[in-house]
């Protein structure tokens, strides 16, 4: 059986579809559909059905992916690799949020890009997780770190660690709402605070309002940035209320320059997945980038 076809159905079967196939590829569509055609009439069996969107594999797809796919993995590690493995060659890439994958996931990994003969040169791009994972999926990353859990076999996720978010404002804000006004009153007494955020649509706002109070935020935005960071800069300089990931505002927590408004019994919580193209754990600079995280992340709080 001709590798090149098995190749081909393993990535149409991970793709979930015959033109991201292609993409990740090289290949003409046609060329895709010609080649499981041709790997259909040698083995006598139907592998996809096809529908209006994407392909399903056949009960005889998923045996043949379970047999072959380890195999094809394997032989690509020995040629992505080569016999004389030098991993400090190899190039890592990295897509992710960029104050997660700046505060958290780029010092951590720094330490693996020494010339202990095992690291890696690093290469990192921020984004939205729709980015990161279509960027991924496309073949231009190697890692991504998402808050959201792609879909399909293309790709593989594995829960990396939960980013609690706190409601805070400068001190002159809480002043100004007192100590038991929130408690009492709730949501609405925050409706004449102006907001801090990073789209117009306030989302963590608006998670954690569902999350806490049950309801939606009636204030709109006051100033809007692209970054987290900026948005507690604002923050701290009194441009209003924020809900912020408390990693990222604990130094202004205990510096005092913010302060929490709310301390909710349950905090919300925001999960973050590192995400690989299914297989490519296979290959050494990226498994051991993978397992490093996920242990770095065991002291993350």
């Amino acid at each position: 059986m001709d590798l090149a076809l098995l190749r081909t159905f393993v990535t149409v079967h991970r793709a979930g579809s015959f033109t991201r196939a292609a993409a990740l590829l090289g290949l003409s569509q046609p060329a895709v559909t010609s080649q499981i055609r041709t790997l259909e009439r040698q083995l006598g069996r139907p592998l996809f059905l096809r529908r209006a969107r994407g392909v399903t594999p056949t009960t005889t797809g998923d045996e043949l992916a379970h047999k072959a796919a380890p195999h094809l993995d394997a032989l690509v590690e020995i040629a992505e690799s080569g016999l004389d493995d030098d991993s400090s060659l190899r190039t890592l890439h990295l897509a992710g949020p960029p104050e997660f994958t700046a505060e958290r996931a780029l010092p951590a990994l720094t330490e693996l890009t020494g010339d202990d003969g095992q690291g890696f040169t690093l290469r990192a791009s921020f984004g939205t997780a729709e980015e990161a994972l279509d960027g991924l999926a496309a073949g231009h990353h190697d890692l991504a770190i998402s808050t959201a859990r792609p879909r399909g076999a293309l790709l593989t996720a594995t829960p990396l660690c939960d980013e609690e978010h706190v409601l805070v404002a400068a001190p002159r804000w809480a002043e100004r709402i007192g100590p038991d006004t929130l408690r009492l009153k709730g949501a609405p007494a925050l409706e004449n605070l102006p907001v801090v955020e990073v789209h117009e649509s306030l989302p963590l706002v608006a998670r954690y309002w569902a999350s806490v109070f049950d309801s939606r935020p009636a204030a709109s935005g006051a100033v809007v940035v692209p970054d987290l960071r900026a948005v507690l800069s604002c923050a701290i300089a009194g441009a209003g209320l924020a809900v912020l990931p408390r990693y990222l505002c604990a130094p202004a927590l205990d510096q005092g320059t913010i302060v929490t408004l709310h301390e909710p019994a349950v905090p919300p919580l925001r999960t973050y997945f590192l995400v690989v193209r299914t297989g490519t754990l296979a290959l050494p600079h990226i498994a051991r980038a993978h397992e490093w995280l996920r242990g770095a992340a065991t002291t993350w709080l």
